[in-house]
Protein backbone atom coordinates (compact mmCIF):
# COMPACT_ATOMS: atom_id res chain seq x y z
CA UNK A 1 0.00 0.00 0.00
CA UNK A 2 1.30 3.35 -1.00
CA UNK A 3 1.03 5.27 2.22
CA UNK A 4 2.73 8.34 0.80
CA UNK A 5 1.45 8.27 -2.77
CA UNK A 6 -1.09 11.08 -2.44
CA UNK A 7 -0.18 14.46 -3.89
CA UNK A 8 -1.87 17.80 -3.25
CA UNK A 9 -4.13 19.11 -5.97
CA UNK A 10 -4.73 22.79 -6.49
CA UNK A 11 -7.98 22.27 -8.39
CA UNK A 12 -10.48 19.81 -6.95
CA UNK A 13 -9.25 18.70 -3.51
CA UNK A 14 -11.86 19.17 -0.79
CA UNK A 15 -11.09 17.38 2.49
CA UNK A 16 -13.67 14.77 3.51
CA UNK A 17 -15.95 16.34 6.13
CA UNK A 18 -19.58 15.89 7.11
CA UNK A 19 -20.52 19.33 5.77
CA UNK A 20 -19.28 20.96 2.54
CA UNK A 21 -18.05 24.16 4.17
CA UNK A 22 -16.21 22.40 7.01
CA UNK A 23 -18.39 23.82 9.80
CA UNK A 24 -18.57 20.56 11.73
CA UNK A 25 -14.84 20.05 11.36
CA UNK A 26 -14.27 23.47 12.93
CA UNK A 27 -16.67 22.65 15.77
CA UNK A 28 -15.03 19.27 16.40
CA UNK A 29 -11.54 20.74 16.20
CA UNK A 30 -12.48 23.53 18.60
CA UNK A 31 -13.86 21.04 21.12
CA UNK A 32 -10.77 18.83 20.81
CA UNK A 33 -8.45 21.80 21.25
CA UNK A 34 -10.41 23.05 24.26
CA UNK A 35 -10.31 19.59 25.83
CA UNK A 36 -6.54 19.24 25.28
CA UNK A 37 -5.88 22.70 26.75
CA UNK A 38 -8.20 22.06 29.71
CA UNK A 39 -6.53 18.77 30.56
CA UNK A 40 -3.12 20.44 30.28
CA UNK A 41 -4.13 23.26 32.65
CA UNK A 42 -5.78 20.85 35.10
CA UNK A 43 -2.63 18.74 35.08
CA UNK A 44 -0.57 21.80 36.01
CA UNK A 45 -3.01 22.68 38.80
CA UNK A 46 -3.06 19.14 40.18
CA UNK A 47 0.73 18.85 40.52
CA UNK A 48 3.60 21.12 41.51
CA UNK A 49 4.32 23.48 38.61
CA UNK A 50 7.86 22.17 38.13
CA UNK A 51 6.48 18.80 37.03
CA UNK A 52 4.78 20.39 34.02
CA UNK A 53 6.94 23.44 33.38
CA UNK A 54 10.43 23.45 34.80
CA UNK A 55 12.10 25.75 32.23
CA UNK A 56 15.40 24.02 32.92
CA UNK A 57 16.92 24.63 29.50
CA UNK A 58 15.48 28.11 29.37
CA UNK A 59 17.34 28.82 32.62
CA UNK A 60 20.51 27.70 30.85
CA UNK A 61 19.75 30.13 28.01
CA UNK A 62 19.03 32.89 30.51
CA UNK A 63 22.20 32.45 32.54
CA UNK A 64 24.34 31.87 29.44
CA UNK A 65 23.06 35.20 28.16
CA UNK A 66 24.27 36.83 31.36
CA UNK A 67 27.65 35.13 31.00
CA UNK A 68 27.86 36.37 27.41
CA UNK A 69 27.22 39.91 28.64
CA UNK A 70 29.53 39.96 31.63
CA UNK A 71 32.18 37.24 31.09
CA UNK A 72 32.09 36.24 27.40
CA UNK A 73 35.47 34.53 27.43
CA UNK A 74 34.15 31.84 29.80
CA UNK A 75 30.98 31.05 27.83
CA UNK A 76 32.00 27.51 26.87
CA UNK A 77 33.84 26.67 30.08
CA UNK A 78 31.01 27.93 32.29
CA UNK A 79 28.78 25.31 33.92
CA UNK A 80 25.13 25.71 34.85
CA UNK A 81 25.38 22.48 36.83
CA UNK A 82 27.89 19.69 37.33
CA UNK A 83 27.25 18.26 33.84
CA UNK A 84 25.34 21.07 32.10
CA UNK A 85 26.96 23.69 29.94
CA UNK A 86 26.03 25.97 27.08
CA UNK A 87 26.10 24.11 23.75
CA UNK A 88 24.63 26.57 21.25
CA UNK A 89 26.42 28.92 18.86
CA UNK A 90 27.90 32.29 19.83
CA UNK A 91 25.14 33.94 17.77
CA UNK A 92 22.57 32.17 19.93
CA UNK A 93 24.38 33.40 23.04
CA UNK A 94 24.24 36.94 21.67
CA UNK A 95 20.47 36.58 21.24
CA UNK A 96 20.07 35.07 24.69
CA UNK A 97 22.03 37.97 26.19
CA UNK A 98 18.94 40.11 25.51
CA UNK A 99 16.70 37.90 27.66
CA UNK A 100 17.68 39.40 31.06
CA UNK A 101 16.25 42.70 29.82
CA UNK A 102 12.84 41.17 30.57
CA UNK A 103 11.90 40.05 34.11
CA UNK A 104 12.36 36.31 34.60
CA UNK A 105 8.72 35.56 35.39
CA UNK A 106 7.56 37.33 32.25
CA UNK A 107 10.32 35.83 30.11
CA UNK A 108 9.59 32.20 31.01
CA UNK A 109 5.86 32.54 30.30
CA UNK A 110 6.60 34.37 27.06
CA UNK A 111 8.79 31.43 26.05
CA UNK A 112 6.00 28.96 26.80
CA UNK A 113 3.44 31.06 24.93
CA UNK A 114 5.75 31.46 21.93
CA UNK A 115 6.38 27.70 21.86
CA UNK A 116 2.67 26.86 21.89
CA UNK A 117 2.06 29.43 19.16
CA UNK A 118 4.93 27.92 17.14
CA UNK A 119 3.34 24.47 17.48
CA UNK A 120 -0.01 25.68 16.13
CA UNK A 121 1.67 27.68 13.37
CA UNK A 122 3.68 24.64 12.28
CA UNK A 123 0.50 22.57 12.03
CA UNK A 124 -1.27 25.36 10.15
CA UNK A 125 1.57 25.99 7.71
CA UNK A 126 1.95 22.28 6.98
CA UNK A 127 -1.74 21.90 6.19
CA UNK A 128 -1.57 25.06 4.07
CA UNK A 129 1.34 23.71 2.05
CA UNK A 130 -0.60 20.47 1.54
CA UNK A 131 -3.47 22.39 -0.07
CA UNK A 132 -5.91 22.98 2.80
CA UNK A 133 -7.77 26.28 2.98
CA UNK A 134 -10.56 28.08 4.77
CA UNK A 135 -12.69 26.44 7.42
CA UNK A 136 -11.46 22.98 6.59
CA UNK A 137 -7.90 24.07 7.28
CA UNK A 138 -8.96 25.78 10.52
CA UNK A 139 -10.81 22.70 11.77
CA UNK A 140 -7.98 20.37 10.83
CA UNK A 141 -5.40 22.64 12.49
CA UNK A 142 -7.38 22.77 15.72
CA UNK A 143 -7.88 18.99 15.83
CA UNK A 144 -4.28 18.12 14.93
CA UNK A 145 -2.89 20.70 17.36
CA UNK A 146 -4.95 19.14 20.16
CA UNK A 147 -3.26 15.80 19.53
CA UNK A 148 0.19 17.28 18.89
CA UNK A 149 0.13 19.20 22.18
CA UNK A 150 0.27 15.84 23.95
CA UNK A 151 3.18 14.45 21.97
CA UNK A 152 5.96 13.68 24.44
CA UNK A 153 8.60 15.66 22.49
CA UNK A 154 6.26 18.68 22.53
CA UNK A 155 5.55 18.31 26.24
CA UNK A 156 9.27 17.98 26.93
CA UNK A 157 10.08 21.05 24.87
CA UNK A 158 7.49 23.03 26.84
CA UNK A 159 8.63 21.51 30.13
CA UNK A 160 12.27 22.46 29.57
CA UNK A 161 11.59 25.79 27.87
CA UNK A 162 13.40 24.47 24.79
CA UNK A 163 13.72 26.45 21.56
CA UNK A 164 12.94 23.45 19.31
CA UNK A 165 9.34 24.35 18.51
CA UNK A 166 10.28 27.88 17.52
CA UNK A 167 13.12 26.74 15.26
CA UNK A 168 10.86 24.14 13.62
CA UNK A 169 8.22 26.79 12.90
CA UNK A 170 10.89 29.09 11.45
CA UNK A 171 12.14 26.39 9.05
CA UNK A 172 8.63 25.30 7.99
CA UNK A 173 7.60 28.91 7.45
CA UNK A 174 10.67 29.54 5.31
CA UNK A 175 10.11 26.43 3.19
CA UNK A 176 6.53 27.48 2.51
CA UNK A 177 7.27 30.97 1.23
CA UNK A 178 6.35 31.77 -2.39
CA UNK A 179 9.33 31.60 -4.73
CA UNK A 180 8.91 35.27 -5.70
CA UNK A 181 10.14 36.36 -2.27
CA UNK A 182 13.84 37.00 -2.71
CA UNK A 183 14.68 36.41 0.93
CA UNK A 184 13.33 32.84 1.01
CA UNK A 185 16.00 30.69 2.67
CA UNK A 186 16.95 33.26 5.30
CA UNK A 187 14.89 31.49 7.96
CA UNK A 188 16.78 28.24 7.44
CA UNK A 189 20.12 30.06 7.61
CA UNK A 190 19.12 31.83 10.82
CA UNK A 191 17.87 28.59 12.40
CA UNK A 192 21.17 26.90 11.52
CA UNK A 193 23.01 29.88 12.98
CA UNK A 194 21.33 29.19 16.32
CA UNK A 195 21.45 25.39 16.26
CA UNK A 196 23.42 23.43 13.68
CA UNK A 197 20.92 20.66 12.88
CA UNK A 198 18.88 22.76 10.36
CA UNK A 199 22.05 22.92 8.23
CA UNK A 200 20.79 19.78 6.47
CA UNK A 201 18.16 21.84 4.69
CA UNK A 202 20.82 23.75 2.72
CA UNK A 203 22.02 20.70 0.72
CA UNK A 204 18.35 19.77 0.38
CA UNK A 205 17.72 23.12 -1.31
CA UNK A 206 20.68 22.52 -3.60
CA UNK A 207 19.49 19.04 -4.58
CA UNK A 208 16.05 20.43 -5.40
CA UNK A 209 17.72 23.05 -7.65
CA UNK A 210 16.65 25.99 -5.51
CA UNK A 211 20.06 27.56 -5.81
CA UNK A 212 19.00 31.08 -4.93
CA UNK A 213 17.31 29.92 -1.72
CA UNK A 214 20.39 27.85 -0.82
CA UNK A 215 22.57 30.91 -1.42
CA UNK A 216 20.33 33.09 0.75
CA UNK A 217 20.37 30.44 3.51
CA UNK A 218 24.17 30.23 3.35
CA UNK A 219 24.46 34.02 3.42
CA UNK A 220 22.14 34.21 6.43
CA UNK A 221 24.20 31.55 8.22
CA UNK A 222 27.41 33.46 7.39
CA UNK A 223 25.82 36.63 8.77
CA UNK A 224 25.09 34.90 12.09
CA UNK A 225 28.71 33.73 12.27
CA UNK A 226 30.00 37.24 11.57
CA UNK A 227 27.68 38.68 14.21
CA UNK A 228 28.99 36.12 16.67
CA UNK A 229 32.60 37.04 15.92
CA UNK A 230 31.87 40.75 16.23
CA UNK A 231 30.00 40.44 19.53
CA UNK A 232 31.73 37.42 21.13
CA UNK A 233 35.12 37.02 19.40
CA UNK A 234 36.75 34.74 21.99
CA UNK A 235 33.76 32.42 22.23
CA UNK A 236 33.42 32.38 18.43
CA UNK A 237 37.05 31.35 17.97
CA UNK A 238 36.60 28.56 20.49
CA UNK A 239 33.37 27.35 18.88
CA UNK A 240 34.25 27.55 15.18
CA UNK A 241 38.07 27.36 14.96
CA UNK A 242 38.96 24.68 17.50
CA UNK A 243 36.41 22.06 16.40
CA UNK A 244 34.44 22.45 19.62
CA UNK A 245 31.14 22.31 17.74
CA UNK A 246 32.00 18.85 16.36
CA UNK A 247 32.14 17.11 19.74
CA UNK A 248 28.96 15.09 20.33
CA UNK A 249 29.80 14.57 24.00
CA UNK A 250 29.61 18.30 24.71
CA UNK A 251 25.80 18.05 24.80
CA UNK A 252 25.52 14.99 27.03
CA UNK A 253 25.89 11.23 27.16
CA UNK A 254 25.78 9.65 23.70
CA UNK A 255 24.52 6.31 25.08
CA UNK A 256 21.85 7.82 27.32
CA UNK A 257 18.19 6.91 26.95
CA UNK A 258 17.26 10.46 25.99
CA UNK A 259 19.52 10.33 22.92
CA UNK A 260 17.24 8.84 20.26
CA UNK A 261 19.61 9.01 17.28
CA UNK A 262 21.19 6.23 15.25
CA UNK A 263 24.48 6.86 17.00
CA UNK A 264 22.77 6.56 20.37
CA UNK A 265 21.15 3.28 19.32
CA UNK A 266 24.40 1.84 17.97
CA UNK A 267 26.36 2.95 21.02
CA UNK A 268 23.93 1.25 23.38
CA UNK A 269 24.13 -1.94 21.30
CA UNK A 270 27.95 -1.85 21.00
CA UNK A 271 28.54 -1.32 24.72
CA UNK A 272 30.75 1.77 24.47
CA UNK A 273 31.10 5.05 22.60
CA UNK A 274 34.46 4.04 21.13
CA UNK A 275 33.22 0.67 19.86
CA UNK A 276 30.29 2.24 18.00
CA UNK A 277 32.08 5.31 16.61
CA UNK A 278 33.40 3.93 13.26
CA UNK A 279 30.16 2.20 12.26
CA UNK A 280 28.09 5.17 13.45
CA UNK A 281 29.98 7.55 11.19
CA UNK A 282 29.61 5.48 8.02
CA UNK A 283 25.98 4.61 8.69
CA UNK A 284 25.20 8.29 9.33
CA UNK A 285 26.84 9.26 6.03
CA UNK A 286 24.95 6.56 4.14
CA UNK A 287 21.59 7.44 5.71
CA UNK A 288 22.24 11.14 5.19
CA UNK A 289 22.98 10.73 1.48
CA UNK A 290 20.03 8.40 0.87
CA UNK A 291 17.69 10.64 2.87
CA UNK A 292 18.67 13.82 1.04
CA UNK A 293 18.38 12.16 -2.38
CA UNK A 294 15.00 10.69 -1.45
CA UNK A 295 13.79 14.06 -0.18
CA UNK A 296 14.84 15.68 -3.47
CA UNK A 297 12.97 13.01 -5.46
CA UNK A 298 9.82 13.57 -3.43
CA UNK A 299 10.06 17.30 -4.00
CA UNK A 300 10.58 16.95 -7.74
CA UNK A 301 7.62 14.55 -8.01
CA UNK A 302 5.27 17.23 -6.72
CA UNK A 303 5.38 16.37 -3.01
CA UNK A 304 7.42 19.19 -1.43
CA UNK A 305 6.03 18.70 2.09
CA UNK A 306 6.95 15.02 1.98
CA UNK A 307 10.40 16.09 0.81
CA UNK A 308 11.19 18.41 3.69
CA UNK A 309 9.61 16.01 6.20
CA UNK A 310 12.00 13.27 5.01
CA UNK A 311 14.86 15.78 5.26
CA UNK A 312 13.92 16.52 8.89
CA UNK A 313 13.63 12.81 9.76
CA UNK A 314 17.05 12.23 8.18
CA UNK A 315 18.52 14.98 10.36
CA UNK A 316 17.09 13.37 13.50
CA UNK A 317 18.59 10.01 12.59
CA UNK A 318 22.09 11.14 11.56
CA UNK A 319 22.65 13.79 14.21
CA UNK A 320 25.03 12.45 16.89
CA UNK A 321 22.60 13.67 19.54
CA UNK A 322 18.83 13.73 19.04
CA UNK A 323 17.24 14.30 22.42
CA UNK A 324 13.62 13.28 22.84
CA UNK A 325 12.47 16.89 22.53
CA UNK A 326 14.20 17.17 19.15
CA UNK A 327 11.53 14.79 17.81
CA UNK A 328 8.95 17.60 17.71
CA UNK A 329 9.30 17.11 13.94
CA UNK A 330 6.82 14.26 14.33
CA UNK A 331 4.13 16.95 14.44
CA UNK A 332 4.29 17.65 10.67
CA UNK A 333 4.61 13.88 10.17
CA UNK A 334 1.23 13.49 11.88
CA UNK A 335 -0.24 16.21 9.63
CA UNK A 336 1.19 14.49 6.56
CA UNK A 337 -0.49 11.19 7.47
CA UNK A 338 -3.81 12.89 8.25
CA UNK A 339 -3.72 14.60 4.86
CA UNK A 340 -2.87 11.32 3.14
CA UNK A 341 -5.76 9.55 4.91
CA UNK A 342 -8.29 12.21 3.93
CA UNK A 343 -7.25 11.99 0.27
CA UNK A 344 -7.26 8.19 0.09
CA UNK A 345 -10.00 5.73 -0.86
CA UNK A 346 -11.33 2.76 1.08
CA UNK A 347 -8.58 0.40 2.26
CA UNK A 348 -5.76 2.87 1.71
CA UNK A 349 -7.64 5.42 3.78
CA UNK A 350 -7.72 3.06 6.77
CA UNK A 351 -4.07 2.16 6.27
CA UNK A 352 -3.09 5.81 6.42
CA UNK A 353 -5.23 6.50 9.45
CA UNK A 354 -3.51 3.50 11.05
CA UNK A 355 -0.15 5.06 10.21
CA UNK A 356 -1.24 8.32 11.86
CA UNK A 357 -2.36 6.31 14.89
CA UNK A 358 0.98 4.51 15.02
CA UNK A 359 2.83 7.84 15.10
CA UNK A 360 0.61 8.98 17.96
CA UNK A 361 1.07 5.68 19.80
CA UNK A 362 4.86 5.96 19.74
CA UNK A 363 5.18 9.67 20.49
CA UNK A 364 2.26 10.50 22.79
CA UNK A 365 2.97 11.47 26.39
CA UNK A 366 1.02 8.55 27.81
CA UNK A 367 -0.39 9.04 31.33
CA UNK A 368 1.34 7.20 34.11
CA UNK A 369 4.01 7.61 36.72
CA UNK A 370 6.37 10.46 35.87
CA UNK A 371 9.87 9.81 37.23
CA UNK A 372 11.29 12.54 39.43
CA UNK A 373 13.77 14.98 37.99
CA UNK A 374 13.72 18.01 35.71
CA UNK A 375 15.25 16.32 32.66
CA UNK A 376 13.54 12.93 32.61
CA UNK A 377 11.75 11.77 29.43
CA UNK A 378 8.21 10.47 29.65
CA UNK A 379 5.87 8.56 27.32
CA UNK A 380 7.15 5.11 26.32
CA UNK A 381 10.81 5.74 27.12
CA UNK A 382 10.63 5.59 30.97
CA UNK A 383 9.32 2.02 30.78
CA UNK A 384 12.91 0.78 30.60
CA UNK A 385 14.15 2.55 33.74
CA UNK A 386 15.82 0.35 36.29
CA UNK A 387 16.10 1.08 40.03
CA UNK A 388 18.21 4.14 40.63
CA UNK A 389 18.90 4.74 36.93
CA UNK A 390 19.01 8.18 35.36
CA UNK A 391 18.09 8.59 31.68
CA UNK A 392 21.22 10.62 30.99
CA UNK A 393 23.47 7.84 32.29
CA UNK A 394 25.16 5.37 29.97
CA UNK A 395 22.81 2.43 29.36
CA UNK A 396 24.24 -0.79 27.92
CA UNK A 397 22.35 -3.62 29.61
CA UNK A 398 19.02 -3.75 27.77
CA UNK A 399 17.52 -7.00 26.53
CA UNK A 400 14.33 -8.09 24.77
CA UNK A 401 11.50 -5.57 24.88
CA UNK A 402 13.79 -3.00 26.53
CA UNK A 403 15.67 -2.70 23.24
CA UNK A 404 12.40 -1.80 21.50
CA UNK A 405 10.94 0.55 24.11
CA UNK A 406 14.26 2.20 24.94
CA UNK A 407 14.87 2.98 21.27
CA UNK A 408 11.24 3.66 20.37
CA UNK A 409 11.80 7.05 18.72
CA UNK A 410 14.80 6.12 16.61
CA UNK A 411 13.23 2.81 15.54
CA UNK A 412 10.03 4.63 14.63
CA UNK A 413 12.14 7.11 12.70
CA UNK A 414 13.88 4.28 10.82
CA UNK A 415 10.53 2.75 9.81
CA UNK A 416 9.26 6.14 8.66
CA UNK A 417 12.52 6.79 6.80
CA UNK A 418 12.31 3.45 4.97
CA UNK A 419 8.65 3.99 4.03
CA UNK A 420 9.36 7.45 2.63
CA UNK A 421 12.39 6.25 0.67
CA UNK A 422 10.19 3.51 -0.80
CA UNK A 423 7.61 6.16 -1.73
CA UNK A 424 10.33 8.23 -3.38
CA UNK A 425 11.50 5.23 -5.43
CA UNK A 426 7.93 4.58 -6.60
CA UNK A 427 7.15 8.21 -7.37
CA UNK A 428 7.29 9.74 -10.81
CA UNK A 429 6.84 13.37 -11.84
CA UNK A 430 3.26 13.87 -12.98
CA UNK A 431 1.93 16.49 -15.43
CA UNK A 432 -1.03 16.95 -13.10
CA UNK A 433 1.26 17.66 -10.15
CA UNK A 434 4.32 19.48 -11.52
CA UNK A 435 7.22 20.22 -9.20
CA UNK A 436 7.01 23.70 -7.65
CA UNK A 437 8.51 26.22 -10.01
CA UNK A 438 7.77 24.17 -13.14
CA UNK A 439 4.96 25.95 -14.91
CA UNK A 440 3.82 28.02 -11.93
CA UNK A 441 5.76 30.45 -9.77
CA UNK A 442 4.12 29.65 -6.44
CA UNK A 443 4.35 26.13 -4.91
CA UNK A 444 1.32 26.76 -2.71
CA UNK A 445 -2.03 25.59 -4.12
CA UNK A 446 -4.49 28.22 -5.26
CA UNK A 447 -7.44 28.95 -2.92
CA UNK A 448 -10.29 26.48 -3.24
CA UNK A 449 -13.55 27.50 -4.88
CA UNK A 450 -16.81 26.81 -3.01
CA UNK A 451 -18.35 23.42 -3.61
CA UNK A 452 -20.75 23.37 -6.56
CA UNK A 453 -23.42 21.28 -4.93
CA UNK A 454 -24.55 19.65 -1.71
CA UNK A 455 -22.61 16.47 -2.40
CA UNK A 456 -19.05 16.56 -1.14
CA UNK A 457 -16.38 15.88 -3.71
CA UNK A 458 -12.87 14.69 -3.00
CA UNK A 459 -9.81 14.90 -5.18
Amino acid sequence: MQVFSGRPSSDDFVPRTSHPDGTWLVIGGTLACALAATVYILNMCAHPLHMALNWYDFRVYWHAGQVARHSPGTLYSWRFGPQVRFTYTPFAAALFSLMPLVPWTMAKWLMTSASVAALVLTVSMTFRQLGWHGRRQLGAVLAASAVALWFEPVQRALHLGQIELILMALVVWDLGQPSRRWWRGAGIGMAAGIKLVPLIFIPYLLLTKRFREAGIATAALAATILIGFSVLPTASRQWWLTGYFLGAGRTGGVASLANQSLRGLLTRLAGSVAAAAPASLWIAILVGVIGLLGAAVLHRSGRPVHGWVLCAVTALLVSPISWDHHWVWMVPVLVMFVDAAVRADRVQRWARWAAAGAVAAVFLDWPGTVPAGPMVPRGLLPLVYGPGEHPYGQLYHWHGSELILGNAYVLGGVVLFAAMIAAALRGRPSPAFPPPGAGRPDPLPAPLQPAAGPELVRG
